[in-house]
């Protein structure tokens, strides 16, 4: 007989507002398969690869912005999920990752799919509960419904993230010929209130005082979901304090005109990274990661540089290690507040003048070049992300496609959001993030990906709700090409068989087998024509396969780098 506290997991994820839960197929997970497919209210997809399962449901919490459940069977099939976990983590993405598990007294015993479960994911997940084994005395009863109120609570708090509920289970795993299979009317739910973040009004005042000291202002964003709102009060705080405000590719606050948009571009010439008039005095940030090293490097040889970190709540890293504040409100809130002080604050003139200068020259240097060079992966990014449809959505896989765009950027693209796994910029769910992606919304979703992540990733193309609205180019360059752009490994002999790992593989087949439409080029002009109906709303999920010599990529990535250090300030 199924338990019913493990039928009633399914009745309180409902009622505290999961849509969708994906599993994958086992036999020790029945009791909560059965659970969760029957439920009237809730959307069940079923993905066969634990791993991609997981980032399928990453990528689906990503776009819904609620949580997301995931099932699967004791054993292995758990540790499979463990890269989403890690990344969901990292990118403050709500997770309820239920894994079915033996009864604690077979653990050890050399029982089949038997490991050690609790806790699998270590310091990875917000928390971490074991499900009570046997739920007939009411005290369990009450412990189980408690358990799984903390853990939906605990991943919506904010920083939301994964939480883990190990589930041992005994047999019988399926109900009885005349079994009652319902779920409970009565179930308790525990509500958590959210809370305001705020700061008291002497501190507004310190915090408006202290920046009239400061006379070149530097706002960086770090990864974040695209914020109109949020936007435009930091630009109302740059207008009056003369502000600068820098904005990597996934931090999607890029505006053509507004934010610096090419200081990857300008600041990979090397006399730039040292230049006076390009230092800040007060650094400014929020939200999560950078992509750009050569940002990051700049920022950490500042001396004598505050850093505010503008987060609610939750860590806090310092990844310039210069952090010297960490202010406790909304980003927006912040802004707000501090243009509404008056603050009186006028940043030097020639310190914004000097940023809005380069970004402007890098930004012709990186056109003119591509305008000039051979077909090359750096000029089909290029092409790709300056053909994206208005208000669509843009995932980035990580090594050179995530790093291509962000020295392309997409500001001239309007309503473009980006996406990018960068918590652990990891390529191995780069393909599944954006397929789960794709389930959660009608928008068109491209993947921009490399041979290697897209090889490593098939399996997120193995089930069957490939979504209608999902686009994949795939730069193949027949190996791992961004060693060959790192100085280290390009002058090893060992760089093609051992870093490279050098393939022979087209994605023509996988495309065929999982029903994409494909097309492959090989050149600027087919591939200016292959993009018109590849964008088609109406073309189904589509594969563009663009295939470069790696050698011939990193000679064009090489006089590209020469380009930009000829760039000056005056």
């Amino acid at each position: 007989m199924i338990l019913q506290a493990v039928i009633d997991i399914a009745e309180i994820c409902a009622r505290k507002g999961v849509q969708d839960v994906v599993l994958s197929p086992g036999s020790r997970c029945a009791p909560l398969t059965l659970a969760f497919a029957r439920h009237p209210q809730l959307r069940v997809r079923t993905v066969p690869d634990e791993r991609s399962a997981a980032f399928i449901g990453l990528g689906i919490a990503q776009q819904t912005g609620k949580p997301v459940v995931l099932v699967c069977t004791s054993g292995t099939a758990a540790y499979n999920y463990a890269p989403a976990v890690a990344e969901a983590f990292y990118q403050n993405i709500p997770l309820l990752v239920l894994t079915a598990d033996r009864p604690p007294e077979w653990i050890d015993q050399l029982d089949g799919q038997t490991i050690r479960q609790s806790h699998i994911y270590g310091g990875h997940v917000k928390r971490s509960l074991d499900f009570p084994v046997d739920t007939s005395h009411a005290d369990s009863q009450w412990h189980a419904n408690r358990l799984i109120n903390e853990a939906f609570n605990e991943a919506t708090a904010f920083p939301e993230g994964p939480v883990h509920l190990n589930i041992p289970l005994r047999e019988p795993f399926y109900p009885e010929e005349g079994e009652v299979f319902a779920f409970s009317s009565d179930v308790k739910i525990i509500e958590e209130l959210p809370s305001a973040f705020g700061l008291p009004a002497e501190v507004w005042q310190q915090l408006a005082t202290e920046l009239k000291t400061y006379k070149r202002v530097l706002v960086v964003a770090g990864q974040g979901r695209k914020d109109d709102a949020l936007h435009a009060v930091i630009q109302n705080f740059c207008r009056a304090t003369g502000a600068v405000f820098v904005a990597d590719t996934i931090s999607n606050q890029q505006a053509d005109g507004e934010t610096i948009n090419y200081h990857d571009v300008f600041l990979g010439a090397k006399h730039l990274q040292t230049e006076e008039a390009l230092k800040p005095d007060l650094l400014i940030t929020f939200h999560k990661s950078l992509i750009s090293k050569n940002l990051k490097l700049f920022l950490r040889q500042q001396q004598g540089m505050a850093h505010w970190h503008v987060q609610p709540a939750g860590m806090v890293a310092d990844t310039f290690q210069k952090l010297t504040r960490i202010i406790r409100t909304q980003p927006q809130t912040f802004f707000e507040q501090l243009t509404q002080q008056e603050t009186g604050l006028q940043v030097t003139p020639a310190f914004t003048q000097a940023w809005h200068e380069l970004n402007a020259t890098a930004k012709s240097v990186l056109m003119r070049f591509q305008e000039n060079s051979p077909f090359s992966e750096f000029n089909a990014c290029y092409q790709v992300l300056r053909n994206l449809p208005q208000n669509s959505l843009l995932h980035l896989a990580n090594s050179m496609s995530v790093r291509y765009a962000n020295l392309i950027g997409v500001a001239e693209n309007p309503g473009v959001e980006v996406f990018a796994n960068r918590g652990t910029s990891g390529i191995d769910g780069s393909t599944s993030t954006a397929v789960g992606s794709a389930l959660s919304t009608d928008k068109l979703v491209t993947l921009v990906t490399g041979d290697m992540a897209f090889l490593y990733d098939r399996n997120a193309l193995w089930h069957n709700d490939l979504p209608q609205n999902l686009r994949i180019v795939v730069l193949n360059n027949h190996g791992g090409g961004i060693f060959r752009m790192i100085e280290g490994p390009r002058s090893q002999p060992e760089l093609r068989p051992f870093f490279e790992t050098e393939q022979r593989q087209t994605a023509q087949k996988t495309a065929e087998d999982m029903g994409l439409g494909y097309l492959k080029v090989t050149d600027s002009v087919s591939l200016q024509e292959a993009l018109t109906g590849f964008f088609d709303p109406s073309a189904g999920p589509q594969l563009l396969e663009l295939e470069t010599s790696s050698p011939e990529n990193y000679e064009i990535f090489a006089e590209y780098r020469k380009a930009v250090q000829g760039i000056k300030l005056g």
